[in-house]
């Protein structure tokens, strides 16, 4: 689908971003595994969610929907049903691995697979930590899509990251629910921490402490679940506000998780303008409100620790960057070379063509900030953050753009567009 955008260059009103993405999976997940019924309110209905709901209703799991509330009728750690055909995964990272942990954990075999963009998405980082846990997995080059998983009896381990990443990290605390022993994962950069904190909530043995968590074998308990609003689907409206000529713009109750809130960070260091209040708790993650106006930003350095708390928000940071005075330099994001697309090569050449120099690096990007944008084609490679941040870069250019793949935005924001013509005066 190609989408055409006109600019504008004010801003008015309130927006309230969809549930999050990174909870909302991890709901369904440990509601699946629960002894009872948990029921989330405020849960994504994007389709990487939906297909963590499809999986775990072929396993026998009954989930109800109605509107954003989900019900989930848990079978226990032990009680998924095999499924005599491939669990399918669409486009969905988070599914595909934090599954996995999950069904070497089962007593039945399982395939995992999915769309063309999983299927060139890396998985020997999860299969060498699981195989060091006992669990038979193989794996396509020994490195990719589709999965075969075998029943195994696990043991805990004592891992260390090689990469921060919050999908291997709860991979593998899921797997240690059905371990023998203790399973300690470590990490020298936190990443977002939901798994720990949603294993918390459903009574986990868990431990969490500085620079990593271990697990236990342990039942889980069902849970009421409250889904803030995504940080990073917030993201791309927060830098809308910021780079507007005028007005202002209220995002509601956005969940500030500490390990999420790296764009906020590296936009008020930026220059911008914006305000946290309302602060509140919802079970046990942190939301608020956010108010935000037009801002003069400037270039800086993004690097080191704060690198796992931004990067799924550093496509929309590099539009900033495009207007932004002087040169932004992000590094240490490699891992962007691994998401739906390569997100380095896909910011360089596709959000540089609102007229900002954006330099490739091996980690990260430069780029060269303009007074103005330009009206541009851009093309989403299929990428739903890459589409929506080339959708801001077109509301603030001089001249319309168009958007080639723009349905992409349906993996996190199903209502983006309509919250962008909202949100536009």
């Amino acid at each position: 689908m190609k989408r055409i955008i006109e600019p504008k260059q004010k801003v008015s009103g309130q927006i309230t971003p969809p549930g999050d993405k990174s909870i909302s999976h991890r709901s369904v997940m440990a509601g699946a595994l629960a002894e009872g019924t948990t029921r989330v309110k405020g849960f994504l209905m994007g389709a990487d969610c939906l297909a963590t709901v499809d999986c775990f209703s072929r396993l026998g799991v009954e989930i109800e929907a109605n509107g954003d509330f989900v019900k989930v009728r848990g079978r226990g750690l032990y009680g998924l049903k095999e499924y005599g055909g491939v669990l399918y995964t669409v486009n969905s990272g988070t599914t595909t691995r934090i599954l996995s942990g999950i069904l070497c954990g089962q007593n039945f075999p399982s395939v995992i697979d999915g769309d063309e963009s999983i299927r060139r998405r890396p998985m020997r980082r999860i299969i060498e930590p699981l195989r060091l846990m006992n669990a038979w997995i193989s794996a396509r080059e020994d490195n990719f899509c589709p999965l075969h998983i075998n029943s195994s009896r696990l043991k805990g381990i004592d891992y260390a990251l090689p990469v921060a990443s919050a999908q291997l990290k709860s991979c593998l605390l899921f797997a240690g629910l059905y371990a023998d022993g203790h399973t300690v994962v470590r990490e020298a950069a936190k990443s977002r921490d939901h798994t720990e904190l949603m294993l918390k909530e459903f009574g986990a043995d868990i431990e969490v402490f500085e620079g990593g968590a271990a697990i236990r074998p342990s039942k889980l308990a069902p849970a009421d679940v409250e889904v803030p609003g995504d940080i990073s689907s917030a993201s791309y409206f927060i830098v809308l506000a910021l780079l507007a000529d005028e007005g202002e713009l209220l995002i509601k109750n956005v969940g500030v998780n500490p390990t999420r809130t790296g764009i906020i960070d590296a936009l008020k260091e930026m220059g911008g303008d914006i305000e946290l209040f309302n602060h509140r708790m919802l079970g046990r993650e942190p939301a608020c409100d956010i108010h935000v106006r037009p801002s003069r930003l400037k270039g800086v350095i993004i690097e080191g620790d704060i690198i796992p708390r931004l990067i799924d928000e550093i496509p929309i940071l590099s539009v900033a960057a495009a207007r932004a005075e002087g040169k932004m330099v992000i590094k240490g994001a490699g891992e962007l070379k691994f998401k739906e697309t390569n997100r380095i090569k896909a910011i360089a050449e596709q959000l540089g063509k609102c007229g900002a120099k954006f330099i490739e690096t091996d980690d990260g990007i430069i780029i060269e900030g303009e007074e103005s944008l330009k009206g541009a084609a851009y093309n989403s490679l299929g990428d739903h953050r890459i589409a929506m941040s080339a959708a801001v870069a077109a509301a603030v250019a001089e001249g319309p753009s168009e958007i080639e793949g723009a349905e992409c935005v349906d993996v996190s924001y199903p209502g983006f567009f309509e919250d962008l013509e909202r949100a536009l005066d």
